[in-house]
């Protein structure tokens, strides 16, 4: 795929294609299907200390080194590393960008095929077809398959992650040895839906979406983009994270006015958004929020959760945060009464914290023990 099929710069990640592609549960085929990825620290000759870190709805595949196209740190390096919880000196770390993303895995900035595989010369754009979460796990399958990997030490991940590991435990649950979803639910709620639309309204309103087609003039609607990432943005914080760090403190405005920000919170929200444009793709964002969408385990299994895990050998460990209203503690608390329903092996924490549903990525030490704990656990179970 050339620059000029795209609405931002592309990269030449590392990822395997497979010709023969991947069906998806809408019945349509992706051929060839690309699955873009990263790894990091060594896998043993036994292969049996690779732990898998599944991204978040913004994240991708550059989990624990700087971004390629924003130079920032990776978005987990606060948990994966040397010494860190998932220790790359211990385990094997995959991470791999979601089917649907817009860092090297198929989706709507890839070059379109036809149903031989061929190249169009454009990208998918909203011809990409609906994904679902179960969708991304089975690519992610292949590649772990391609890596030689029969059996998973670990499944990590939280939000949109925490949706992709409960996915593996129910549909692979003889690949997986141990399960860490965090901050995350066993569906996507009802006002989850509704931020996620307000969101993919912003880009459809947008001027330069262009029905999608965008790509054609090289532009992007990045308006749309940027509105959708600051609503997504606030959902991510506590009312007692913003209060601390923005409060109502102004930046120098001398009247009031509609035309520049008045306060900090808003300088804040519009750099989000706008660096968020510099990496993301609008096709991708509609696609994925999507995918989270649909996600509902318990409709996948006869409208029961525990009917999902009921005889595995799966551990579980199950994360919440305190102050997390995008995925409360009840809804990890429902989770957890399904696992023993399923008579599984399940650990729960609930992290006392005020930093919203970002606090899985950010510095946690409780979390971060109970984490490095569980995976420590696991490790001796196989003996890694």
């Amino acid at each position: 795929m050339t620059e000029a099929l795209a609405p931002f710069r592309q990269l030449d990640h590392q990822r395997v294609l497979f010709e023969d592609g991947l069906a998806l549960d809408c019945g349509a085929v992706v051929a060839p299907l690309a699955v873009a990825y990263r790894t990091y620290g060594r896998l043993n000759a036994a292969r049996s200390n690779a732990v898998l870190v599944c991204h978040a709805l913004t994240g991708d595949q550059y989990v624990a080194e700087p971004h390629p196209l924003t130079g920032k740190s990776g978005w987990w390096e606060a948990v994966v590393g040397p010494g860190k919880p998932i220790d790359t000196e211990r385990y094997f770390v995959i991470c791999a960008n979601v089917l649907g993303g817009c860092m090297g895995s198929s989706g709507p900035p890839e070059e379109m095929t036809d149903g031989d595989g061929r190249g169009l010369g454009r990208p998918w754009g909203t011809d990409f077809p609906s994904v679902t979460i179960r969708d991304m796990v089975r690519a992610q399958k292949r590649l772990v398959e391609h890596l030689g990997i029969a059996r998973l030490l670990a499944v990590v991940g939280g939000s949109m992650g925490g949706m992709q590991v409960l996915e593996w435990a129910a549909t692979y649950p003889d690949m997986v040895v141990a399960a860490a979803p965090i901050a995350t639910a066993s569906y996507h709620s009802a006002q989850n839906i509704a931020f996620h639309e307000v969101g993919r309204a912003a880009i459809h309103g947008d001027p330069d979406w262009q029905g999608g087609r965008y790509w054609e003039d090289g532009r992007i609607p990045a308006k749309g983009l940027s509105v959708a990432r600051m609503v997504a943005h606030i959902t991510y914080l506590s009312e007692q994270a913003l209060g601390r760090k923005f409060g109502r403190r102004l930046r120098g405005a001398s009247a009031l006015t509609f035309l520049e920000d008045v306060f900090e919170v808003e300088s804040y929200l519009r750099y989000q958004g706008s660096t968020f444009v510099q990496r993301f793709d609008a096709n991708s964002y509609l696609t994925i929020t999507r995918a989270m969408d649909y996600f509902d385990l318990a409709a996948e299994h006869g409208g029961e959760v525990a009917a999902a895990f009921r005889g595995t050998s799966t551990r579980f460990l199950v994360a919440s945060f305190s102050s997390d209203w995008l995925f409360p503690t009840e809804e990890s608390r429902a989770l957890v009464r399904a696992l023993n329903a399923a008579a599984a092996n399940v650990s729960f924490v609930e992290i006392a914290t005020d930093k919203g549903h970002d606090a899985f990525l950010l510095d946690e030490p409780v979390f971060h023990r109970a984490l490095g704990g569980f995976l420590r656990g696991a490790a001796a179970k196989v003996g890694v």
